[in-house]
């Protein structure tokens, strides 16, 4: 007897008949209405009265909204697994996740041959099959930048670039009925699927014990692989014997009958699960998710109590866990990632971790600069489920996960916009508990200052929505606070906007500055200025970036003219775009890299001492990137007592990259330009010293967040970013990253 405890799925098996193309497609719509969940459909190419399988896929996930896609399955001879898997990724990216793969190793050799194919024995077609899953899954996986490479006996790929990654990890199922096909299966397979019109009922067990044992052998657990069943039957009692009896938990129902899809959907699967819950309660039996194999179980590390974790987790040896281990910055190797998916489940998570003896860091987006958002050894709570975008009225309501991106193209469907940032792929939580400097900031104000409400997890796990005071904390200080799984902020109408590149010779980087700093603050507030400062082996190159948050183009041309004498121009550019186009997300990967060193600062001005500073700077060579960012305007409206963040005099942020150690760049950046500086915007800063908090929260600022933090937080759960103690200890900063 053998129950591996899956959650059953119903679909159909569908003929691709080219005579008729609207019928299949037609069938694979009735599937969805029916309640099945998956359409799969054979692929024979070389069979003329059929249509092409994949472009028939493509089709039907264009024509459904919920069903899943799979062929049943694959010719692996006449599909380059290369391709295979970039046309997989693609359209499980266009269908939202709703794809999967099943794979054949080839059988009728003489039409392979005919379309141009291999012949290949059983041997040689199951070593082909192997190295073709390692090609496809090598492109999905994007967690490193080294290329592709399978120097195999029937398929050689040599430095193949990596993607695109798929929308969700694509399962791939092995038609398999030979022992070495089914030891495939066991080895590198999710699922297997025979057809039931191939095997005698005798023939399950030990094909099934063959996967096991051959799973085991390579430190699988035999769980991992579900075991799917083409059947030319609905009987009801015969789908729950082969369920409770042979481990079947996905049923295909071969035929393009309608009214027996329609009969398999709405009445067959029903009462098969029905049976088989009834009978696994009655029985015990364990059903997933499933713990991790051996083989994974044994990079488990020491103050973590694996097997408690109250919510989906991603662990070390976990496929996902190369996308999750890292920051923007920061290639971490935490030991446990939780990934929640509602405020009761991050309310779980956060005490399960404060039971664990390790390091604890919250993650939103993790485009953090100091790397904060992962640890070494510890535990990660990773808000990325929770990344809902809505607007209601006049309010937006924000999930932390989500990416300013994403927001500022839902906004925009509206007509709204928000000021946040100049990258799209920032997460929602980190910048609007921080600040939020943007492209649109000197005329609508900080991201924080658009924030009215907030749902928050506090340190002893009690979910509540913001109050005053807390709500006061939480915009500049958030991170010390608790974990926001939902904010309300208030947008604001945003249309087209110019948006604005130059480049200049910057070979006298303290006049660039001084000009480029007078016309901004003079500028009107529609204009919103960012400039970079690179070394390069030519010489100091100036980049320009400017929004004139507006479509009146002529205002524009005014507002921007006076930045093109501060210096030779290299180049330049303007137009006229959505907002959404100018923080447009990029999707990318998180994969970290050598810990960034950076300091920050906020200037009142950029007279002459303070631009020259900044040149004395990069003259020490410790920094090769200069950013300067224009605040004031609408940001310096707002009350210094309004909100945690209390810097509203100063017109500008600087920030400083490291060539190398932060110890170094502290010792250029104390010596030439701190003296020079007025305060901190803390997330662009990774220098841990203590005196850092003053300048990021100055007095009476810090006192009232002390105290706050003593009724919020007193036992300092939350003091991995720049932590505030409570009132009554000591004040310090936690340096691990």
């Amino acid at each position: 007897m053998a129950d591996y405890g899956h959650e059953l799925v119903f679909g159909t098996f569908l003929t691709p008949q080219a005579a008729n193309p609207e019928s299949v497609v037609a069938l694979a719509q009735l599937t969805e209405r029916a309640g099945l969940e998956l359409a799969t459909f054979q692929d024979h190419p070389y069979q003329s009265a059929f249509l092409d399988t994949w472009t028939l896929m493509t089709w039907v996930a264009a024509n459904t909204e919920t069903l899943k896609i799979s062929p049943n399955v694959l010719n692996v001879p006449l599909r380059l697994p290369s391709v295979v898997a970039r046309s997989a990724a693609s359209l499980d990216l266009l269908s939202k996740g709703r794809f999967e793969l099943g794979l054949g190793a080839g059988g009728f050799w003489d039409p392979i041959v005919a379309m141009g194919g291999p012949r290949r024995t059983p041997g040689e077609g199951v070593t082909a099959l192997s190295e073709a899953i390692d090609i496809i899954r090598q492109l999905w996986d994007v967690t490193t930048r080294r290329g592709v490479r399978v120097d195999g006996e029937h398929y050689k790929v040599i430095g193949a670039k990596r993607g695109p990654e798929p929308a969700h990890e694509i399962p791939i199922h092995l038609g398999a009925y030979k022992p070495r096909m089914l030891r495939l299966t066991g080895e590198k397979a999710d699922g297997w699927l025979p057809s039931q019109a191939y095997m005698q009922p005798g023939d399950f067990a030990p094909a099934n014990a063959r996967i096991d044992a051959a799973a085991e052998a390579v430190g699988r657990d035999p769980r991992e692989i579900r075991r799917m069943l083409n059947v030319n039957t609905d009987d009801v009692d015969q789908l729950v014997e082969l369920a409770l009896e042979h481990g079947f938990s996905t049923f295909i129902l071969g035929s393009d009958d309608p009214y027996a899809i329609e009969r398999f959907g709405q009445d067959v699967a029903p009462a098969v699960r029905e049976a088989v819950a009834t009978e696994r309660a009655a029985r015990g039996t364990a059903t997933g998710p499933f713990g991790r194999s051996p083989a994974v179980r044994a990079q488990r590390l020491p103050g973590i109590d694996y097997d408690a974790a109250p919510v989906a987790a991603v662990e070390p040896g976990d496929r996902a866990y190369g996308k999750v281990r890292s920051s923007y910055s920061y290639k971490g190797s935490p030991g446990l990632v939780l990934q929640p998916k509602t405020a009761e489940e991050v309310s779980q998570a956060l005490i399960y971790a404060r039971e664990q003896d390790v390091p604890l860091a919250i993650r939103s987006g993790g485009h953090g600069i100091s790397g904060r958002s992962t640890n070494e050894g510890g535990v990660v709570i990773d808000l990325g489920a929770l990344n809902g975008i809505q607007v209601v009225g006049d309010k937006a309501l924000l999930g932390p996960g989500a990416r300013w991106g994403h927001v500022a193209a839902e906004l925009g469907k509206h007509g709204l916009g928000m000021s946040s940032g100049d990258y799209g792929d920032v997460g929602v939580g980190g910048l609007a508990t921080t600040g939020g400097v943007g492209f649109m900031s000197r005329l609508h104000g900080l991201t924080i200052d658009h924030v009215t409400g907030a749902r928050v997890v506090l340190a002893d796990g009690r979910i509540v929505d913001a109050d005053e005071e807390l709500l006061w904390a939480l915009r500049g200080a958030g991170a010390n606070f608790g974990i926001v799984t939902e904010f309300e902020l208030e947008p604001y109408p945003v249309g087209n906007v110019v948006f604005s590149s130059m480049a200049f010779d910057a070979s006298r980087p303290a006049e660039v500055l001084t000009r480029w700093g007078y016309r901004v603050e003079n500028a009107p507030r529609e204009l919103t200025s960012f400039l970079n400062l690179v070394t390069q082996q030519g010489g100091p190159v100036a980049q320009l970036y400017s929004v004139y948050a507006g479509e009146d183009t002529d205002a524009a041309i005014e507002a921007l003219t006076p930045l093109l004498d501060i210096a030779p121009v290299l180049d330049q550019q303007a137009q006229l775009v959505p907002y959404p186009a100018v923080v447009a997300p990029r999707g990318g990967l998180h994969m970290g890299g050598s810990p960034t060193a950076v300091r920050a600062g906020l200037a009142t001005h950029l007279y002459e001492p303070t631009a020259q500073a900044l040149e004395d700077l990069l003259a020490t060579r410790e920094s090769s990137w200069l950013q300067v960012r224009a605040v004031g305007g609408a940001v310096n409206d707002m009350p210094a007592d309004a909100t945690a963040y209390a810097h509203r005099t100063q017109n500008f942020s600087v920030n400083a990259v490291g060539r190398s150690s932060i110890e170094r760049l502290n010792a250029a950046w104390d010596e030439h330009v701190y003296p020079h500086m007025d305060g901190l915007y803390l997330s662009f800063d990774t220098d841990p010293r203590p005196e850092r908090l003053l300048d990021a929260f100055p007095e009476p600022t810090l006192s009232r967040l002390r105290e706050l933090k003593a009724k919020y937080d007193p036992d300092n759960v939350f003091r991995q970013n720049f932590a505030i103690e409570p009132a009554g200890s000591r004040i310090g900063v936690n340096a691990t990253p």
